[in-house]
């Protein structure tokens, strides 16, 4: 008997389970234009309104990642661990983690792309260093990743075309918040990447694309349920992006704190949140009995300098100039630096993460379209968090920019920073940890 669409739109509104024969036959024939748009986007809004089983949810997943290539990463040696982040504003972790967990021997095989949004992708970060390239052979890929246990690559070849598909028509019929379309696009895209194990950063709060921490607990819970349904081992940690992540937002100015962060330097909370992602990425790559060993090899590749060396090595292996390392004023500049004065004294109740990383894209440090070019030079150092104290004109964010007057940002900053005359208790930086 011939599978008809419309057979599985109705079992879909009616609320029942789809086969993995079903969800294969739409993925199918929606990637090769046999089914249309109309019909795809009515299935889409009977899955948002009617959910998806587990079973479902992995199958969906599955037919996404065999819409098209698969990277095969058998010839490297180890367990590879992907991490993925569901994106937030300053979020600076891949660049420290890559060399950190690399350090203590876990294969790091990053596929990356570019960012659209409030500050460049981790490839646009990394081209802040001059001569720095993903553009590498898949062998040539494989081959750094044996040698120095990481090497980034841009994404390359037909991944999950069903994936692009879809997100561009949920985009345009209001199906994008749900949960199931939501892992289970992530997860494909994590999974036709070729890991055998995946850490997920899902954020939580005013920058996140989930704002409540019911929705990112759901959502975290979704995508490991999937990722171990499907052979992969996955666990998820719910971080907090209520406020950006660190202090630099910006692409060269995030390599720098990304170097001070490896030198054991660096702002508390990205610190942190690098140590907890690690300490999962070296335990799920067998490198370590527990979490508490596993942290304590991150601590001591950052106190002997050995993850700095590895950065080092990385950046050189791709053509990268590793002397910014040392000298981090070889990085791009930007012309003007302008301080963000405090307009009264008090303590710093509240930073909204996304409106800040709107006033970076505004200097250029982001893109707000595919085509928009990125000043890698530009952006915003933060000097307080939520929670410290405050003096009058004291500076609350360093705004470097390549054009003289920033009026428009610091107008956007201070609706950004507010500031209260009561003490204020900073936010909790993890919120959980999701392993079934």
């Amino acid at each position: 008997m011939t599978m008809r669409m419309v057979d599985i739109i109705e079992q879909k509104r009616d609320g029942k389970e789809l086969t993995s024969e079903e969800i294969q036959f739409f993925i199918k024939g929606y990637t090769d234009g046999s089914i249309p748009d109309y019909q795809a986007s009515a299935l889409m809004m009977a899955i948002y309104f009617q959910g998806m089983t587990e079973k479902e949810r992995a199958d969906l997943t599955m037919a996404m990642v065999q819409s098209g290539d698969q990277i095969d990463l058998s010839k490297i040696e180890g367990i590879k661990v992907d991490k993925h982040s569901t994106g937030g504003v300053g979020d600076t972790t891949t660049l420290v983690l890559g060399p950190l967990v690399a350090a203590v021997g876990v294969p790091v095989a990053k596929m990356s792309g570019r960012g659209l949004g409030h500050t460049g992708g981790t490839i646009d970060k990394l081209e802040s260093v001059d001569g720095f390239h993903v553009e590498i052979e898949n062998e040539e890929f494989i081959n750094l990743v044996n040698k120095n246990k990481l090497a980034v690559i841009g994404q390359s070849g037909n991944l999950t075309p069903a994936d692009k598909k879809l997100y561009a028509l949920r985009d345009v019929t209001a199906t994008v918040e749900s949960i199931p379309l939501i892992a289970g696009s992530i997860m494909s895209k994590k999974i036709a990447a070729g890991a055998d194990a995946i850490v997920l950063d899902v954020k939580t709060g005013a920058g996140a694309f989930m704002k409540t921490l019911d929705d990112s607990r759901e959502l975290a819970s979704a995508m490991v349920r999937i990722g171990n349904n499907v052979g992969r081992r996955t666990m998820a940690v719910i971080s907090d992006m209520s406020q950006p992540l660190g202090f630099a937002i910006g692409n060269a100015l995030e390599v720098k704190e990304a170097i001070d962060t490896l030198k054991g330097e660096g702002p508390g909370d990205l610190t942190e949140l690098c140590l907890t992602l690690g300490s999962h990425m070296v335990y799920l790559a067998n490198k370590a009995e527990n979490l508490k060993e596993a942290r304590e090899k991150l601590e001591r590749v950052i106190k002997d300098g050995t993850a700095l060396s590895v950065f080092k090595t990385f950046l050189t292996s791709q053509g990268g100039d590793a002397s910014i390392v040392d000298d981090p004023s070889k990085l791009p500049q930007a012309k003007y630096k302008v301080e963000l004065h405090a307009k009264d004294d008090g303590y710093v109740s509240e930073m909204i993460a996304d409106e800040i990383g709107t006033a970076a894209m505004i200097l250029g440090a982001g893109r707000a379209t595919k085509e928009s070019v990125i000043d890698l030079a530009v952006g915003l150092v933060l000097r307080k968090k939520i929670g410290d104290p405050v003096k009058k004109d004291e500076s609350l964010v360093t705004i470097y920019s390549n054009f003289e007057n920033v009026s428009e940002v610091e107008n956007k900053l201070y609706e950004s920073i507010r500031i209260s005359n009561k003490a204020v208790t900073p936010p909790l930086l993890i919120h959980g940890e999701i392993t079934e």
